[in-house]
């Protein structure tokens, strides 16, 4: 049995359904959009409601909504008439999931929720179901059939229950305006997060940690400094204060293992590397990681508006920042 020609046949006939789905997005999914919108800003909520299968893409779909600023939450038909259904209230929206649209306890609930003047949506297989007729607005997530080989389980129409969901929610997200920084408000505890809401003034050494020398002081005085700090680089200001160069530990061994035997007594003005790349204090740490990766370097000079060096980030100083 050649169990990857049958995974291919599975996937193939998932792709062919959703090229179906593509070719029956219209009006009816702007509709959805606008309505949810409007919950949104004026101060509504989304409520997901689901049986078995859709139930569980419902809690995805939720969890997604939330993650983008859209606050959505979970109904559970059973718990729904048993006092859960306090959590919708007037001016909500009900995004309600079944392919069939003749889910018993999901039908058994829609005369509570339409009583308390929601928004329903149905993503449905069957618009013409007692669910569709309910609905203010229906996607039809209709398919051919099942990836299942007995055309049985639930395979096709979850994932086009699924993606349909994924498209109202990053929809929704674009005409809101929500961006890459709101996304970071909501995930502060993730690398993309920290990544977005920190700056470079936020993570780089300074104070102490930070070794600024002048251009004409010989390298064994240098060596003494950076090794009391445990720095790898030391920033070389001119006398204005403002960046000159940057001497590492690196360029010491190199020029050392050339055979330099007066290099303790230079100037490590002599042997700094001159306008080295610097990035500003108040860049996102974002930024700073590109930098790094794009010039292959490990210790990059944060410098202030003036030019004047104020700190330094260094490679493995990103690990325990957790950006890296």
């Amino acid at each position: 049995m050649d169990f990857s020609e049958k995974a291919r046949r599975v996937i193939s006939l998932e792709i062919e359904e959703l090229n179906r789905l593509l070719e029956r997005v219209d009006d009816s999914f702007g509709s959805a959009v606008g309505k949810l919108q409007n919950t949104i800003e004026s101060g509504a909520r989304i409520a997901i409601v689901g049986v078995g299968k859709s139930g569980n893409i419902g809690s995805k779909l939720a969890a997604t909504f939330n993650s983008t600023g859209a606050p959505a939450s979970v109904l559970n038909c059973q718990d729904a008439i048993h006092g859960d259904l306090g959590l919708v209230n007037a001016g909500d929206s009900v995004i309600a999931l079944s392919y069939s649209g003749e889910t018993a306890e999901l039908l058994d609930l829609l005369p509570y929720l339409k009583r308390r003047k929601i928004q329903l949506i149905a993503i449905t297989g069957k618009p013409d179901s007692t669910l569709g007729k309910a609905a203010d607005c229906v996607l039809d997530i209709n398919v051919q059939r099942e990836a299942c080989p007995l055309n049985l389980a639930p395979t096709s129409s979850t994932t086009n229950t699924l993606v349909i969901g994924d498209a109202l929610a990053m929809v929704l997200l674009e005409s809101r305006g929500f961006t890459r920084e709101h996304f970071a408000e909501l995930h502060p505890g993730g690398s993309l997060g920290r990544a977005l809401l920190l700056r470079a003034e936020d993570i780089m050494r300074k104070g102490e940690e930070l070794v600024v020398v002048d251009a004409e002081e010989p390298v064994i005085d240098v060596i003494g400094k950076m090794t009391k700090a445990r720095a790898g680089a030391v920033v070389i200001a001119d006398t204005e204060g403002k960046l000159a160069g940057i001497f590492t530990q690196g360029d010491f061994a190199r020029s050392f293992q050339s055979g330099n035997p007066e290099i303790g007594h230079q100037a490590v003005g002599e042997l700094m590397t001159r306008d080295p790349i610097q990035v500003a204090s108040d860049r996102l740490v974002g930024e700073v990681l590109r930098m790094l990766e794009d010039s292959r370097i490990d210790d990059l000079v944060v410098v202030d508006a003036e030019s004047r060096p104020v700190g330094m980030i260094d490679t493995q100083d990103l690990t325990k920042v957790r950006v890296m």
